[in-house]
This record gives C-alpha cells, structure tokens and sequence, in this order.
C-alpha cells in the first residue's frame, strides 16, 4: 500500500504577491521529479535549478528555457543536457538568486555598466534592484551626469533687456555708470581704511598710524601713573 506525502511550495517575488502550489507525491517517487530540474552552464560555470524557479519571472530570457521548443532557440547541448550562455559567471549567479529569493542585488565587485548590460541582456528591470545597492549600481551614472556638467556648463542666459541705441540708451548708460561710481566710492576705499587700523604693515600710513596710536597709549598710562603717585603722597 503506498503513503503519499503531501508537500506545499511557496514561492513569491519581489512584490509580495505569493502563490501556493500544493503537490501530492507517492513514497516510491523523487520529490521533485529530476524531469523539472535544469542546467545552465554560464561562462564555463555549470549551475542546477528548477524549471519552476525560473518561471517566476516571466518574460525573460531564463524563462523562455522552460518553453517546448528552448532547445532549438538556445546553445543546447544533448550530450551534457545542458544551455550554454557565454556570459559573466560572476554576475549571473546574482541574476539565477533573483529567480530564487525575489530580491535582486549588486556585487561589489563589479561595476555599473557591465551589471546594466547583464541585466538588459537577460530581460531584467534595473528597478528591481534592492534599495541597499540601488546606491552602488547608480555611482557610474552619477559620475557620467557631473562629468558632463563640468564638460558642457549651461550657457549664459541671455540679457532680457534689449540693447538702447541712439540719445536714449547713451543716457542711460552715463546714469548707469553714475550710480555705479557712487556705490563704488565706498566699496573700493572700505578695505583700506580697515587695513589702516588693523593692519600696521599694510602701508606705510598704517605704520605711520599705528605709531602715533602706540605714542598716544604710552603718553596716557604715564599720566595716570604720575596722577595716582600724586593722590597717595
């Protein structure tokens, strides 16, 4: 007499959507059946999953294995059973997790650009990488937008005034250039006379300055001290 066992699989993505999947084997048979696994041999790297962990994400390439007729689309090798993809090994052990957890992340190890060609390549949207390396993946796209920012600065904006030609606009400048002499006599001479009291080796005026004020000082503390030995004899 045979006992069937009954096991229940979850699987979910990213999202939270999650579906049972419930399945009844006998006691005499694999669970799950090795008809359902797959290989993927992946820049000489052979990984094994299950054609249900890659119909998780559908629409991408991985995906697309699980078809009737995969084996006449891909680099199909009967011998081995196994899809040959010259890709980056590295990268695509984070791309096969993706079908398996729901959560994408980025290596450390490598850059930018080529996790964005991986990810184009197979079928996977880069918004879907974790909020934790979401910041990593962007470094290289930052870096391009502030180098094209110092390359092409934005050009001036252009004067919303029109320019005044004849008596009118002659005018109009020499007021200009009158009222920019008269906030101007302060501006230009402003430093100068704070470099005449702080400074005494600004100029020679300063020096002269600051002379007379140490003279001044001297004279006055004598004074008060002949005034105070005066009041107590």
């Amino acid at each position: 007499m045979l006992s069937s066992v009954c096991v229940s699989s979850f699987k979910g993505r990213k999202g939270g959507n999650k579906s049972s999947n419930k399945a009844c084997y006998s006691a005499d048979m694999t669970c799950p059946s090795e008809s359902e696994k797959i290989v993927i041999n992946c820049g000489g790297v052979r990984h094994e999953t299950y054609r249900s962990t890659l119909k998780t994400l559908p629409g991408t390439r991985l995906s697309w294995l699980t078809e009737p007729d995969a084996f006449s689309n891909f680099d199909y090798d009967p011998k081995l059973d196994e899809f040959f993809f010259d890709r980056h090994p590295s990268v695509f052990s984070f791309i096969l997790n993706y079908y398996r957890t729901g959560k994408l992340h980025c290596p450390n190890d490598v850059c930018g650009p080529l996790f964005e060609e991986e990810l184009a390549f197979w079928g996977i949207d880069e918004t879907d990488v974790e909020a934790c390396c979401w910041m990593n993946y962007r470094q290289h796209r930052d870096a391009e937008e502030a180098l094209d920012s110092f390359e092409n600065p934005e050009p001036d904006a252009p004067d919303d005034e029109p320019a005044l030609g004849g008596a009118d606009g002659d005018l109009k400048r020499l007021c200009m250039q009158e009222d920019a002499r008269k906030a101007g006599w302060w501006k230009t001479w402003q430093p100068r006379i704070w470099a005449l009291f702080e400074d005494p080796y600004s100029s020679k005026y300063a020096r002269v300055s600051s002379s007379r004020l140490s003279c001044n000082l001297f004279m006055c503390c004598c004074i008060f001290c002949i005034m105070v030995s005066q009041c107590t004899a």
